[in-house]
């Protein structure tokens, strides 16, 4: 309902590009164009600098788009709302998550919740903590899941459940004699470590756990930084270096072999966090599957094996 042209403005500006813009939009470039000049001409001034391939908005267009995000919003609210009423839940769901949860969390999750609502389409962003924070708070997500506990202002957030970390390494590793005896940070910073990425969640926990010991991270001897929880699993099964992971995500690895795993001492736990932004309207497709995913997520973890299980202690 909202007006077209304001659509067209707000994308390009979210996009920062008349290309990404047309994408976006499934339209041509020379229509996103037209639609601009058309609002430009509504209000007989120019809202967009167009220079060295770059778009930046003049003191009207910052006006203009700050109206048009509050319009389209309430656009979004007042069809949803209606919707509500007269049908069942449907439509898009953006899900941001980090890395650790996307990788076995998060796909149960939403298998469950497609099952339940078949007319939803959930959309899973993978990303760092981080990374996955600034999309909630730029409202690119609807809501996220992430493992590092924050006091942005701009977001609630709440403490859903969490995981134990576990020291990993190949099974012919040193370590490994131990037999799931808990290793102490001392004993991990003795062998190459492999890192995570900035603004991961897991990364933050293993960098104090080391600090906690008097071992600054910068001391470690780092064998690689790697982004994907896949790929740190890999390399520590071919014995490249020791890493630190979620228990959740062993599981397999474990009971196939091809990876030996230890408790860290003192125990070490990633925390899963709901963040959702404050002060936006939130559909009942949002907060439903908020709440699910909490209760499926805390029930998950409660089922997981302990330590006891695979050592025997």
């Amino acid at each position: 309902m909202a007006d077209r042209r304001l659509q067209v403005f707000y994308t390009v500006v979210k996009a920062g590009s008349f290309t990404k813009a047309a994408e976006r939009l499934f339209m041509t470039q020379p229509a996103v164009t037209f639609q601009i000049k058309q609002l430009e001409e509504h209000f007989n001034t120019r809202l967009l600098e167009r220079g060295h391939g770059k778009l930046k908005l003049t003191p009207a267009g910052e006006i203009v788009f700050a109206y048009a995000e509050k319009m389209l919003s309430l656009d979004e609210e007042l069809e949803t709302r209606v919707a509500e009423l007269t049908s069942e839940l449907s439509g898009l769901l953006s899900v941001g998550a980090s890395t650790t949860l996307a990788t076995w969390w998060m796909p149960r999750v939403i298998e469950e919740f497609k099952r339940a609502h078949p007319r939803v389409i959930p959309r899973l962003v993978v990303g760092t903590s981080q990374l996955t924070q600034q999309r909630v708070l730029e409202r690119e997500l609807d809501l996220g899941f992430i493992e590092i506990a924050t006091k942005e202002p701009g977001l609630e957030q709440e403490e859903i459940s969490r995981d134990e970390l576990w020291a990993i390494f190949a099974p012919n590793h040193p370590l490994a004699k131990g037999k799931g005896k808990p290793v102490r940070a001392e004993q991990l910073a003795k062998h190459p470590f492999i890192q995570r990425d900035p603004g991961n969640g897991i990364r933050e926990i293993a960098e104090a756990f080391f600090e906690a010991s008097g071992i600054a991270p910068e001391a470690l001897e780092i064998a690689a930084e790697i982004g994907t929880l896949q790929g740190v699993k890999h390399l520590a099964a071919a014995g490249i270096g020791v890493a630190i992971a979620s228990r959740a995500a062993l599981l397999e690895e474990l009971r196939t072999g091809q990876l030996a795993a230890a408790p860290l001492d003192p125990p070490q736990y990633t925390p899963f966090e709901l963040i959702l932004p404050k002060d936006r309207f939130r559909s009942r497709l949002i907060m439903t599957f908020a709440d699910f995913a909490r209760e499926r997520i805390q029930t998950m973890e409660r089922q997981l094996p302990s330590a006891e299980f695979f050592f025997g202690r």
